[in-house]
């Protein structure tokens, strides 16, 4: 059986990415491990075998919440879909902190949490603050304290 291994030219040039590319590569690759990090929580406070009994019982409170813009249509259709039961699995870092936050007793602070601060509160208040920063901010190379600051935060979130 003849190899039908061949031989590929790579430009050198484009191999290396720039610290901006690198930055939020690395970032979105945390911000997508946070989410499971907010997923699992999520997940400890609405059982999944229960989420439909707790949405139901709820319905009152989501329905304000919706009501007032706190939960997008979007969002709502996945709380209460037609045809199935819902699954955190297709739920969002918002609607996940939505629900621990008017749901559960877990809610994010208003203002960014001192680093000794390591309570539930504030690692779920660090996540949504990075994915916030993440999703509008572009870091440049000048930005890289930044990046550094916000890669520590995060990283130990997601560890601990």
């Amino acid at each position: 059986m003849e190899s039908k291994n061949k031989h590929v030219e790579v430009d050198d040039s484009m191999l290396p990415i720039s610290q901006e590319e690198e930055n939020l590569a690395r970032l979105y690759l945390l911000s997508r491990i946070s989410e499971r990090a907010i997923r699992a929580l999520f997940d400890t406070e609405f059982d999944p075998s229960c989420l439909h009994d707790t949405l139901k019982k709820n319905y009152c409170k989501l329905k304000d919440l919706e009501k007032n813009r706190i939960i997008n249509p979007s969002q709502w259709r996945l709380l209460y879909p037609t045809n199935s039961d819902p699954q955190s699995s297709k739920f969002d870092v918002s609607l996940m902190t939505a629900l621990l936050k008017h749901l559960a007793n877990v809610s994010p602070y208003d203002k960014f949490p001192l680093l000794t601060d390591t309570s539930t509160s504030a690692d779920l208040t660090r996540i949504r603050y990075y994915r916030n920063f993440i999703s509008h901010v572009s870091m440049k190379e000048e930005d890289t304290i930044n990046f550094t600051e916000a890669w520590d935060d995060i990283s130990c979130v997601c560890i601990t």
